[in-house]
């Protein structure tokens, strides 16, 4: 699927596009572990190979044989998404290097959203501790609209009126769902995961700005 240089909007993922969080989601998880009493203890890097998925599928595939039939993953879900509220403010995650100032000079450029599976406030939370809520125009996550990615993909350009937008996240979940809604996928090869048909990728998010730079002032010309 081709990138038009009549691009007007970037949809962007969080975790594995933006920043790394894994060992904050890991002590958040494990401070459930424990309230829970389930004899469990993860790293970061147990997370990364779940990133992009549903909390709930997250949830399965972490506790699939390690909990015995008492535990309740609706509840462990719940207590989750409380521990993250309270706990990811404080921890954060790291941004990719160059991030802050390529979204800011994207944002001079083009229409920027963020598209998560994260939970409620996941976003929210993001943008306040990497201190960049006024590069993104809108957001939407899983938490706040339980549908496929694809469906909150769609949501946004509906919602914004945009005509050309462009997805950019690290996993083949994330360029099967970019392709279900119709849009081009951006690979962010730097992020957790592998991709066997994107459209576009980049090893470093610099080269991705860009690129993108370049695409608009290039279109200015014509």
């Amino acid at each position: 699927m081709e990138i038009s240089n009549t691009t007007d909007s970037l949809l962007f993922d969080m975790d594995g596009t933006l920043w790394d969080a894994t060992d904050s989601y890991a002590a958040v998880w494990n401070h459930c572990f424990d309230s829970h009493n389930v004899d469990i203890h993860i790293t970061g890097a147990d997370l990364v190979p779940y990133m992009g998925k549903p909390i709930k599928m997250i949830v399965e595939g972490i506790t699939r044989q390690r909990v015995d039939t008492v535990f309740n993953p609706d509840k462990f879900v719940e207590a989750l998404g409380v521990a993250e509220d309270e706990m990811m403010p404080r921890l954060g995650g790291k941004l990719y290097p160059g991030v802050y100032d390529c979204l800011r000079e994207l944002s001079q450029h083009y229409r920027l959203f963020m598209v998560s599976n994260c939970g409620l406030n996941g976003l929210h939370t993001f943008m306040q501790f990497t201190h960049t809520e006024q590069f993104f125009t809108g957001s939407v996550s899983y938490g706040e609209r339980p549908v496929p990615k694809s469906d909150n993909m769609r949501y946004l350009i509906d919602t914004y009126k945009l005509r050309n937008a462009v997805y950019v996240g690290d996993t083949q979940g994330d360029c099967d769902q970019t392709h279900r809604a119709g849009l081009p996928f951006v690979f962010a090869q730097y992020g957790f995961g592998n991709c066997q048909d994107y459209d576009l990728a980049f090893d470093n998010f610099a080269y991705l700005t860009d690129f993108f730079i370049k695409l608009k002032q290039h279109t200015h010309l014509l």
